[in-house]
């Protein structure tokens, strides 16, 4: 028990080590979220100098500054995991070199031995007499055979030292380049932290004179709440009149099927009459020509009676799914599409090609500025301006309507599910028309104030918004 308590604190204390260990990425890892950094610095960039071209500072220049600075803060925690690694090659580098030039002063320290040993035994003579000398001749070989493993090993030593030579060479250039690599590194290290320092001041900087237009931005977001209040009341207007005409389709199919059961009842009720009259006035016609026969018959024993035919089983009820459909889901392809949709919660795609999330659903406080909060009814995606907007997931677009001031807007149902692309400058689809998974739908609508394209994708459940941040992921 004395000796598994320090074997037990040790595991204990190693513990922290091993979990760091695997919680670091790997080398392929963090090239891989280089690049995907490197490209989301792109498209902020992009869009912070779209909104730039106007002469008045916005909340969207401020987001967009703000995305930059948060992309380049993570670029900066990639290069110091990368220097990281870095370091650990260069130490790896290190005890291989100092294992080697061991290595190589050992062989030789043991080459020089070998050569002095054969230069005092250089003599032909000696090496003859040697081998003569043996008591008998399996001596004499095995002496023969001694000298020449002899010769070989010193060969081989001699192999040994210049492959080790040419090894720690290899080495030493490896923890050369790697030096080089760490400098280069440290370098974009320290230009990274000075850019970002600049796009600290720039963002102070607008946020000074967003500040001083509070009043002014206050009464915008005021508007904004309006204006989405209207959109909201279209479209539930439109989803509820979808779910009446789906209900009212149901209800028509359903008298439609009682009608048809009810005729079915019918006529199979009236064939059972005329079947009934018929054996009717085959058993009275049977009578008529069988009574003469009635006494000689009952003379005789009676022919016991026919056993009953069994009742038919009643086939088993088929297994109901816990799922409670609605009518929006009357047919199979629209269940199914309804839980196709489901299932893709969290991982629906972007509707742009590139750009970024400059709003989420729900009330977003800006952090620089107290008092300005937005309240939103789904994602907003910026992108290049004039950039292509993409369905999210197949279905059927419902309606294409008008936005006073606001563009346009596309309603595509999916099932149950519902949604819909607020703020379209353009669109290539009409009402009725089946769509697929990442079609472009038209595109986004030019912010004046920003300068950026913007659209807002909002989904519902009937006519109830969901929280589309849980729908669609932070980053692709």
């Amino acid at each position: 028990m004395k000796k598994f308590i320090p074997v037990l604190l040790l595991a204990l204390a190693l513990m922290p080590v091993m979990l760091h260990a695997q919680n670091q990425p790997s080398r392929e890892e963090l090239e891989k979220r280089k690049r995907e950094l490197q490209k989301e610095m792109e498209e902020a960039q992009a869009i912070l100098k779209e909104t730039k071209k106007t002469s008045k500072e916005s909340l969207g220049q401020l987001r967009a500054l703000r995305n930059k600075i948060d992309v380049r803060s993570k670029m900066i925690r990639n290069i110091n995991e990368e220097i990281n690694f870095i370091n650990g090659d260069i130490n790896n580098a290190l005890r291989d070199v100092k294992t080697l030039q061991n290595d190589l002063d050992t062989l030789k320290q043991q080459y020089a031995q070998l050569i002095v040993a054969a230069y005092k035994n250089r003599s032909s003579y000696a090496l003859m007499n040697f081998i003569f000398s043996a008591e008998s001749f399996n001596e004499a070989i095995k002496r023969y055979q001694y000298l020449k493993q002899y010769r070989d090993f010193r060969r081989r030593q001699a192999d040994n030292i210049i492959e080790t030579q040419t090894q720690l060479q290899t080495k030493v250039k490896n923890l050369q380049d790697q030096r080089v690599k760490r400098s280069v590194t440290l370098k974009t290290e320290q230009e990274e932290r000075a850019t970002l320092e600049k796009d600290r001041k720039e963002k102070d900087e607008v946020v000074a004179k967003l500040k001083g237009r509070e009043k002014e931005l206050l009464a915008d977001i005021s508007q904004k709440q309006k204006d989405q209040k209207k959109i909201q009341d279209l479209i539930r207007s439109v989803i509820r009149k979808e779910i009446e005409a789906a209900r009212k389709k149901a209800e028509a199919e359903e008298l439609a099927r009682k009608k048809a059961a009810e005729a079915e009842r019918k006529r199979r009720e009236e064939e059972r009459q005329r079947a009934l009259a018929a054996a009717r006035e085959a058993a009275k016609a049977a009578a008529a020509n069988n009574a003469a026969n009635n006494t000689a018959a009952a003379s005789q024993p009676s022919a016991p009676a026919p056993p009953p035919k069994p009742e038919p089983e009643a086939p088993a009820p088929a297994a109901k799914s816990s799922r409670v459909y609605n009518v929006l889901e009357a047919s199979p392809e629209a269940a199914a599409l309804s839980e196709k949709f489901e299932d893709n919660k969290g991982r629906l795609p972007w509707p742009v090609e590139s750009g970024m999330i400059i709003g989420f659903f729900g009330k977003q406080k800006m952090v620089d500025i107290d008092k300005v909060v937005e309240e939103n009814d789904g994602m907003i995606f910026a992108t290049r301006k004039g950039g292509s907007v993409k369905a999210i997931f197949e279905g059927e677009v419902r309606v294409v309507m008008a936005i006073p001031g606001g563009g346009y807007s596309i309603l595509v149902k999916h099932g149950q599910y519902f949604t819909n692309y607020v703020g379209m400058q353009s669109f290539t689809v009409k009402s009725g028309q089946k769509i697929s998974t990442g079609q472009v739908i038209g595109t986004a609508k030019t912010n004046e104030e920003e300068s950026a394209g913007t659209v807002e994708v909002q989904i519902y459940k009937l006519d109830k918004l969901q929280n589309t941040n849980l729908w669609i992921p932070n980053r692709r």
